[in-house]
């Protein structure tokens, strides 16, 4: 008995110091005033449902597929149609969720309510039992057509529907992903796109992809380090990202490696979900440390921000659910004076939503990410020209996406 009472105070100790795990008596009453400001912030509202006095009733919601191109459509009772494009490397294997857990559930429900359907979603057949990239892509996917639907109906462009537009015009860095070459040839390739982009930041990688602290190949990071900031100079803008190449002494070491060179942000340096070692590196740095292009829980980014276990936040708008979901991070993290720099994923229009998203981000940082525009996709824009111009991209004004996708590409499409 002595033993089991020693166990039970002990592993309540270790929950208690757990960040996932609340403290206090639940059933306490609590009063407006000793709310967390953070979860005032999760309470407000971002879409802004008084643009639309009329509902907005999804009438048909379609993933429509050519060879591996996914399109989504929604069409409302009152023939107001939306469309969007998706990720397309997540969505090859995760289109049978998109059919058979959430297409069912939207059809008759009013769009003005996304918000409220957000929550019921989660729910909806123990779809939270698939919280990361299986329920948000396919949801995001859903939720960019419903915007792009929505902005029609307004008249207005998507950022002016989760926000003010306060960006109108967005500076990029150049990304890359060259592991696997030396140091050398990764200056090569990472000056061609410099030069292509007219970026005035960059980001490479460093480490080898979660390798438990092995390079790729040997030696490569701390030769690149140096070698990017002499390459280009003091006037760059340099990110660098491990993709959580390392454990927390080693990320610390390589981190004091950036700093010596003036880098202005370290991207992941450990294991997305080692979390209290993500804060003990923030806490080494003196270089800001990012992160949040994996987290797929809003409660954890609730964490990460209220602990400043970052100093910049990184949702990615596919991989986390969506722009709604994602203001709501930018906002927590405004509140706490960070910035917000959304990862962009790679396919399909994912650039162009992270655009849109960031137009609206008061708190955005000064460079996002640019990997090229997706030549392949048959569109235009009235208002923008959808290429880097000097190092900036001008965002789309017209309603909703802000761009026509080529009807007769639309049509080679077949429903899935």
């Amino acid at each position: 008995m002595h033993t089991r009472r020693n166990f039970l105070k002990s592993t309540a100790t270790a929950l208690a110091s757990t960040p996932f795990v609340s403290s206090g008596n639940p059933l306490q009453h609590q009063s407006s005033e000793d709310t967390d400001p953070l979860d005032k912030i999760l309470s407000e509202p971002v879409l802004k449902k008084e643009l639309f006095p009329d509902p907005v009733i999804i009438d048909r919601l379609e993933l429509l597929r050519y060879q591996d191109n996914f399109i989504c459509r929604v069409i409302s009772t009152d023939g107001a149609e939306g469309i969007s494009v998706g990720n397309n490397m997540q969505l090859v294997g995760l289109y049978p969720i998109f059919s058979v857990r959430l297409q069912p559930f939207f059809i008759g429900k009013d769009a003005r309510e996304w918000e409220q359907l957000l929550e019921e979603i989660y729910v909806y057949k123990s779809n939270y039992k698939l919280q990361n990239l299986a329920l948000w892509v396919p949801l995001a996917t859903i939720e960019f057509a419903v915007l792009d639907m929505l902005g029609k109906i307004a008249q207005k462009p998507m950022g002016e529907l989760i926000g003010k537009v306060h960006h109108p015009k967005i500076a990029v860095y150049q990304a890359n992903n060259f592991r696997g070459k030396s140091a050398e040839e990764s200056i090569g390739l990472i000056k061609h796109q410099v030069e292509e982009s007219q970026a005035k930041a960059l980001k490479f990688k460093v480490g080898g992809r979660m390798s438990k602290n092995a390079d790729f190949p040997a030696n490569r990071t701390e030769k690149l380090i140096p070698l990017v900031r002499k390459t280009f100079g003091d006037d760059m803008t340099i990110y660098a990202d491990s993709n959580g190449s390392y454990d927390a002494a080693e990320a610390i070491r390589i981190g004091k490696l950036m700093e010596e060179h003036a880098y202005d942000f370290y991207e992941e340096p450990v294991p997305f979900d080692w979390y209290q070692e993500t804060k003990q590196v923030t806490d080494a740095m003196t270089i800001p440390v990012a992160g949040g292009e994996q987290e797929p829980s809003m409660r954890n980014f609730r964490w990460l921000i209220k602990e400043d276990a970052l100093d910049i936040v990184q949702p990615d708008i596919f991989y986390f659910g969506g722009m709604i979901r994602s203001m709501k991070v930018a906002r927590m993290a405004d509140s706490k004076d960070k910035s917000c720099i959304p990862h962009i994923s790679g396919s399909g229009l994912g650039y162009l939503y992270m655009m849109h998203f960031v137009s609206a981000v008061p708190n955005a940082g000064p460079y996002h990410e640019f990997k090229g525009f997706n030549k392949k996709l048959p569109l235009e824009s009235t208002t923008s020209s959808l290429s880097s111009e000097d190092g900036v991209v001008t965002v789309p004004t017209a309603p909703g996406l802000g761009v026509t996708i080529d009807p007769d590409y639309i049509a080679k499409h077949e429903a899935v």
